[in-house]
């Protein structure tokens, strides 16, 4: 696998996968960097290119643009040009059907994340050389996103589930990677963190201007814990694995 002249973000682009995934390796380099990802939901275009300036320049190298409508469409389409140039990974969101995998990839997405688990969308999805990220919330849709040779995962809604859903499912399933989902702030990232999630998806704190604004603290205290421990990308263990 090569990367790309203009590629700037030490992340390895994906190439065409044909049914073999390469989100490990994306998902990989990019979250032992900074276990952050941004997801730049409900922004006009300018905002969600802002946004993503200022992800990427306090560290966060993936940014999500969810592709509900066509205004969104049309700010995944601005991020990732101008991600190219400024070295962010930008892909699409909310991608549930097969139509929005094509979609996002017309848009210049480099990779794919959906709220919930399908086979259709995951194979279509690594079939376009797009790395993909399906969101999980039992212990089934783990099965079966590892059948297809997934590992990284989206455990959504992660409020809901509990830092615990993580620490408890790491047990049975310790190659998955989780990247916990929906309802992570300030207050409780680390929290998830701790338990055992790869890395941690921020939206609300992004549209929170007094979150926004502080998130820079975050970053600080992250990288502060990882030095402190020499923790690079937590791997999880909790001491469950002959489940």
């Amino acid at each position: 696998m090569t990367t790309s002249a203009n590629n700037t973000s030490g992340v390895t682009p994906a190439g065409n996968t044909s049914g073999t995934d390469t989100s490990g390796q994306l998902f990989q380099e990019a979250f032992e960097a900074l276990p952050l990802m941004a997801i730049l939901r409900g922004f006009d275009v300018e905002r969600t290119v802002a946004v993503s300036h200022r992800a990427r320049d306090i560290g966060i190298r993936l940014v999500e643009v969810p592709v509900q409508n066509d205004t969104a469409v049309a700010a995944l389409r601005a991020a990732a040009e101008a991600g190219r140039e400024r070295g962010a990974v930008v892909g699409a969101g909310t991608v549930t059907t097969v139509e929005r995998v094509a979609l996002a990839a017309r848009a210049g997405a480099r990779f794919t994340v959906a709220p919930g688990f399908s086979r259709e969308v995951a194979e279509a999805s690594l079939a376009a050389g797009l790395p993909h990220l399906p969101g999980v919330a039992t212990a089934s849709e783990i099965q079966q996103a590892e059948a297809l040779g997934l590992t990284w995962l989206k455990a959504f809604p992660a409020t809901d589930l509990g830092p615990s859903w993580i620490t408890s499912m790491r047990g049975p399933f310790p190659e998955a990677r989780f990247v916990a989902t929906g309802g992570i702030n300030l207050a409780n990232a680390e929290e998830f963190l701790g338990a055992g999630a790869a890395a941690v998806s921020l939206g609300s704190v992004l549209a929170d201007p007094e979150q926004y604004a502080r998130l820079p603290e975050l970053v600080d205290s992250i990288r502060t814990t990882r030095t402190r421990t020499g923790d690079g990308l937590r791997t999880g263990k909790t001491g469950k694995e002959d489940r």
